[in-house]
């Protein structure tokens, strides 16, 4: 029995992927993180560390984009 993915019911869909991306995560050796990502990483907690500048909140964010838009 094929069923097309766009016929199993939203909910079922949202499971699955669910389901995916934890198979995913727990797999760790896929998800090391490159030489690159490290180093970007440890430069922004480096410069988090000297001004202690939290950031934006993500709504304030998303705020100012539509109002762009």
């Amino acid at each position: 029995m094929n069923i097309a993915l766009h016929e199993l019911p939203v909910e079922e869909r949202i499971r699955m992927v669910e389901d995916i991306w934890d198979s995913i995560a727990a797999d760790k050796k896929v998800l090391a993180l490159t030489a690159e990502q490290r180093a970007e990483l440890d430069r922004r907690l480096n410069a988090y560390e000297i001004d202690g500048n939290r950031g934006r909140l993500a709504t304030e964010v998303i705020a100012d984009i539509r109002r762009k838009l």
